[in-house]
Formats: structure tokens, C-alpha cells, sequence
């Protein structure tokens, strides 16, 4: 199968940094999955009125209110077909924010064949279904910017509750480390949550271990 990175991104695939090129290239079929630990040196989140709504996003792991620095963090990304035939690929971040807490970030990201697009699907219930805009930079690291975003049932969602995300992940070659720097802004009332860190990973071959359930999403998104 077909790494959902690799559809997504074509020949550019190729001018990834080796380490990226393996690490997105998990596909379920030499690789399962790709288990990373490591820290956050910052999450950050917006003015004080962004609380409640990143509070109700934690109820479905999606974003969260707390901030902090060096939070030892965890990143599991498992390859799978979902229940609409999908090449799906979790990216599951947990982070230990206190010392009796740990918040999740849930999403899966599946290709669309009609739409010829990723599409990231947040939370344990994917609710909402964001397009992603994949490339990659001149340093080979991957970027990756929010699209056009829609609740479940197709409906778009209104600018005003939507996030524009960005990512850029890179590998560095002198302290053996992936990094990682992410923002999601809104466009009326800017930065709402963010983080930035490294981590190290290691690889799960196809056939040693299943999926883990923990995380699958409780309830899948058909799409459109």
C-alpha cells in the first residue's frame, strides 16, 4: 500500500530528507507504525478568550488550554485501512502537561481518491474533515498548510470557528532528532495554539504487533 504522504505529495516525495522519506513512508505494509517520544519546548496558546473554546476541544482531543515548557511528549502514527477502504494514517500526540494530566491531540489522515487530496480528520469522533496542503521546502523538510474544512455531513465550516493550520517537520541531522513547529491561527482573531519541539522514533515492522485500539477513532468520518 501506498504511504497516504506519498499520494499525497507525487514526485515530490522524493525530495524529502531520508529520515522524513522513511518516517511518512509508513505505509502498513514494511512499516506499521511509527512510535516517537520527546519534548515540546513550548506550547503556547492565544488571549485568554481562546480558553474555553480550546477546553472544549480537549473533551474530543482536539487542541487543549494548557501551556508549558519542556512537556515530554509522545507522537504514534499506525497504518491502516479504515472501515470505507481508506489508506489511513493516525497522528496521535499525547502530552504530559502537569504532573497528573496528559492531553491528547487526535487526528487520521486518510487520501481521498475522488478528491485527489488528504484530508485530516480531528478528534475521537471526526467532526471536522480539513484538506491538507502538502510540500516540501528547500531544506527537505515537509509543510503542511489547512484547507477548506467541513463538519461531518459536508456542511463548511464558518470562518469564524475555522483554524488555519501550519506545519513544517524537518530532521536534524547534527543532534539525530526530528523537529517540529506547529501554529493554528484563526483568521478574525489570530493565534489560537502552537508548539514546537523534537523528538527521536522508532519503527513497528508490518506483522509484529496490530493496530492498537487506543488509537482509532471512536467513530469514523465517510467523507464526501
Amino acid at each position: 500500500m501506498t504511504s497516504v504522504f506519498q499520494r499525497a505529495l507525487g514526485a515530490d516525495f522524493d525530495r524529502l530528507h531520508p529520515a522524513l522519506r522513511r518516517r511518512f513512508g509508513v505505509d502498513g505494509d514494511t512499516d506499521l507504525g511509527c512510535v516517537g517520544s520527546g519534548v515540546m519546548d513550548r506550547i503556547w496558546r492565544g488571549p485568554v478568550f481562546t480558553a474555553p473554546f480550546l477546553r472544549l476541544g480537549a473533551l474530543r482531543h482536539v487542541l487543549f488550554p494548557e501551556t508549558g515548557v519542556d512537556i515530554p511528549f509522545t507522537i504514534e502514527n499506525w497504518a491502516y485501512t479504515d472501515s470505507y477502504g481508506r489508506p489511513t494514517l493516525t497522528f496521535v500526540r499525547t502530552f504530559d502537561v502537569a504532573a497528573h494530566r496528559r492531553r491528547r491531540f487526535d487526528a487520521t489522515m486518510a487520501w481521498s481518491p475522488r478528491r485527489r487530496v488528504l484530508i485530516d480528520y480531528l478528534g475521537t469522533h471526526q467532526h471536522l474533515a480539513v484538506e491538507l496542503h502538502l510540500g516540501v521546502d528547500a531544506a527537505g523538510a515537509l509543510t503542511i498548510r489547512s484547507g477548506a474544512q467541513r463538519f461531518r455531513g459536508g456542511v463548511p465550516c464558518p470562518a469564524a470557528l475555522s483554524g488555519e493550520a501550519n506545519l513544517r517537520e524537518w530532521y536534524d541531522d547534527r543532534a539525530g532528532r526530528f523537529r517540529i513547529e506547529v501554529s493554528v491561527a484563526n483568521p478574525r482573531f489570530g493565534p489560537i495554539f502552537g508548539y514546537s519541539g523534537s523528538f527521536t522514533v522508532g519503527y513497528v515492522p508490518s506483522g509484529e504487533a496490530p493496530v492498537p485500539a487506543a488509537v482509532r477513532p471512536l467513530r469514523e468520518n465517510p467523507g464526501d
